[in-house]
């Protein structure tokens, strides 16, 4: 086998987090490459020897060719759909450019792209998100690399898009007013088959420049898949109209309301269903032959593994685990900028490790210590907002958070077991925030623990939001230490004392 390193790039997202194991099991060096190095790390196969961690931003050319450079090939897993750009259609052009530069500079062999299905048809346009896949792999196709391009419609598998929109609408609504999409045709594949066709093009070049349609052995109108999920899932059967009056943007705010998804994937997604998404042809079977799994099969095994909390990956993994700029900046007051920090910090009396453990439990079922019915109405109004809202939740139980978890509607961006747990503001804000917890051990069972805000306004609107949710933070954060001492088993040793700064 070629001991040449095979390059991941978006190596923590829903696919790339299950392919990196898979290709460690059959053999191959891998060079897991994303914008957060401290990301990757904190992913249960980064400590294999024949991992390898770079950092690559599909926007930046030049790390995106210092990844590539000595790799054979590489696996392009990246999109920009659950970004909230303007133009994410723009923000995938440029990238792959990029990345036929990276290919063009560093000598890759292949790129292995795995792109969306459905064709382009006069009466029926394809959608914006399923027309700029197809134009990412006509410029990766300029890549002296030979490129295959896998085309495959709803990955379902636990933790993806498209089941955990049909898993919160089944569950949630036994009544459903729909779109004339319920009647859609589409042929869903189970994510362990998009798995075993990537890492078999891998291994077969005679899939080298080819565009290979992949699909499960099922074609299913949306609405059939609805019926089935709730067969599957033990749920009396529901009742689907379709309401023609229902616009792809109503269509969207509804579905946004009643799940998780982001609204800016959820509007691409809902977008793209009015295109049938049918398997042209079938060539892939012969080239990586194995057991394709039918829409129940792979639907009995997302909920399975939904129900058991293992989910290995999930379409909340996406997002940025950077640290802000600004946030370890120490630029004296005249520099400019309007920086905000307030919080408390306490001396606890008891046993630092369960003081940790109960930190790290945060968000999710067990909710904040203090005010939920506040949070609750921050994650509502941020749903209308179109943010993520709170109901991402915790995405690995009671474990401790890892770097890029989602965490209700804020983002790990450092976990260091025992100090410190730091998370970045997902939700819609007139600026950046972070929220700290740090701990610091003093005597025998003595533990320093603060909770720090801290906000990079923009503009009026910012300083002004600061100001109105500053009685709030007070509120929240001085009985949140004392119920997180209580939960662990310790007490005040000092009552809390506030920190407040602006710069």
């Amino acid at each position: 086998m070629d001991e040449r390193p095979v390059l991941v790039l978006g190596s923590t997202g829903y696919v790339g987090g299950r392919l990196v194991p898979l290709l460690l099991e059959r053999g191959h060096r891998v060079r897991a490459a994303g914008r957060s190095v401290e990301k990757i790390r904190s992913r249960p196969w980064a400590d294999n020897p024949m991992v390898e961690v770079v950092r690559a931003d599909m926007h930046d050319a030049a790390s995106l060719l210092a990844a590539a450079k000595g790799c054979r090939a590489a696996f392009y897993l990246v999109h920009s759909m659950s970004r909230p750009s303007r133009d994410f259609a723009a923000e995938e052009r440029d990238a792959a450019y990029n990345m036929v530069r990276a290919a063009s500079g560093s000598g890759l062999e292949r790129i292995i792209y795995l792109g969306g299905l459905g064709e382009d048809h006069k009466d029926r346009p394809l959608s914006k998100h399923l027309r700029s896949r197809a134009e990412v792999a006509r410029i990766l196709a300029l890549s002296p690399a030979r490129v295959t391009t896998l085309r495959a419609a709803q990955i379902i598998g636990a933790g993806s898009s498209s089941f955990e929109l049909i898993r919160y609408l089944g569950d949630r609504l036994p009544v459903m007013l729909t779109p004339e999409w319920v009647r859609t045709r589409t042929q869903p594949i189970a994510i362990r088959n998009v798995l075993g066709y990537l890492a078999g093009c891998l291994e077969n070049d005679a899939t080298a420049g080819l565009t290979l349609d992949i699909g499960g052995p099922d074609v299913l109108s949306y609405t059939e898949l609805f019926h089935l999920y709730a067969e599957v899932a033990g749920l009396p059967r529901r009742r689907i109209i379709p309401a023609p009056f229902l616009t792809p943007r109503l269509s969207s705010f509804w579905v946004s309301m009643f799940t998780p998804v982001p609204m800016s994937l959820v509007r691409s997604l809902v977008e793209g269903l009015r295109n049938e998404v049918v398997c042209r042809d079938n060539a892939i079977r012969e080239l990586v032959p194995q057991k394709l799994l039918t829409c129940r099969e792979a639907i009995r095994r997302a909920v399975d593994k939904t129900a058991q909390q293992q989910v290995e990956t999930c379409l909340f993994d996406v997002g940025s685990a950077c640290m802000p700029e600004w946030a370890g900046v120490n630029d004296p007051d005249y520099a400019g900028g309007t920086r905000y920090e307030m919080g408390y910090r306490a001396r606890l009396q008891g046993d630092p490790e369960q003081v940790w453990q109960t930190v790290a439990r945060i968000g999710g079922e067990r909710g904040w210590y203090y005010g939920d019915p506040l949070w609750q109405l921050r994650g509502f109004i941020d749903r209308l907002l179109a943010g993520p809202g709170t109901r991402r939740g915790r995405p690995h139980g009671d474990g401790v958070p890892r770097v890029g978890d989602a965490l209700d509607f804020w983002r790990v961006i450092a976990s260091d077991p025992g100090r410190r747990l730091l998370l970045l503001a997902e939700m819609r804000l007139p600026g950046e925030a972070l929220l700290e917890f740090r701990l610091k051990s003093q005597w025998d069972n003595a533990v320093d623990l603060s909770m720090t805000a801290k906000f990079l306004p923009k503009g009026l609107f910012g300083i002004l939001y600061w100001k109105a949710m500053y009685p709030f933070h007070l509120l929240l954060f001085s009985n949140m230490i004392e119920n997180i001492s209580r939960r662990a088993g310790t007490f005040l040793y000092e009552p809390p004392e506030r920190i407040e700064s602006k710069k």
